[in-house]
């Protein structure tokens, strides 16, 4: 446990618990954060600056099926020199799969059109893409390219991201367990590190609404597929509404000891 916690150093307990029954182990969650605590590897929270509540309108429903709905967003942060380098962020809202990072000094919007012509080569068009009213995002070139490629854009109302928050979820994570963790020489160094960091996220890494599956896994398997709703029918074991994650009804085991959250 000591040498997964040193390898993944933002990792909780129960994360740490689904990479040791990947080894084989036979181990309850309890006794693993029985260890966890012992040997001090509490993973400290950081803490996040306090923003001014804002009253939240009706959002979109959630997605039932995979390309239903993208999210992207930009991301910032900064090389050795401090110079500055962006992130451009691409996640299919229902899969968790983090579908591209795109890292430069300038991603203007004919970039973005570049990043999201290949992955619509790829994996095929989205019915929905959400964004926030960046220039790059409400300019020209992705207006054309969404019109050319029938695909419908969504901005969320300014100063309101909780809109948009399966990327901002997503970003908090690759904050926490990418940016913070590496110091980036330069450009092709970042690109790198954070191309390895993607796919570790979309291959290796526990995710918790999908019932502790990697988002690959999730989007190879019956509830991931194209065309598939979240909760099979005739499914007496769904208590939750078929726009919820099956995951949030497996892996119970995974709760915390002592009713602790």
């Amino acid at each position: 446990m000591r040498e997964l916690a040193q390898k993944w150093k933002r990792y909780g307990y129960r994360r740490l618990t689904v990479l040791l029954r990947r080894e084989g182990m036979t181990i309850n969650v309890k006794r693993v954060y029985r260890l966890y605590r012992q040997e001090g590897l509490t993973v400290r929270r950081r803490r996040r600056r306090k923003v001014v509540s804002w009253p939240r309108g009706e959002g979109l429903a959630a997605p039932a099926h995979r390309n239903e709905r993208w999210s992207m967003d930009f991301v910032s942060d900064t090389l050795a020199s401090g110079r500055t380098l962006r992130t451009l962020n691409v996640v299919d809202d229902f899969t968790r799969e983090c579908l591209a990072i795109k890292v430069d000094a300038s991603l203007g919007g004919r970039r973005v059109t570049r990043v999201l012509e290949r992955l619509l080569q790829r994996r095929g068009r989205p019915g929905l893409i959400v964004t926030d009213n960046g220039p790059e995002f409400a300019g020209r070139a992705v207006d054309q390219w969404a019109y050319g490629r029938g695909v419908r854009l969504h901005f969320i109302d300014p100063g309101k991201p909780v809109q948009n928050a399966y990327i901002e979820s997503f970003n908090g994570k690759f904050r926490d367990e990418c940016l913070n963790e590496h110091w980036f020489v330069d450009l092709s160094d970042a690109r790198r590190t954070i191309e390895g960091w993607r796919r570790s996220y979309n291959q290796e890494r526990p995710h918790s609404s999908l019932g502790y599956e990697t988002p690959e896994v999730f989007a190879a398997s019956p509830y991931g597929s194209p065309a598939a709703p979240c909760v099979p029918a005739g499914d007496s074991t769904a208590t939750t509404t078929a726009t919820a994650a099956p995951g949030k009804q497996q892996n119970n085991d995974l709760t915390t000891p002592g009713g602790l959250t």
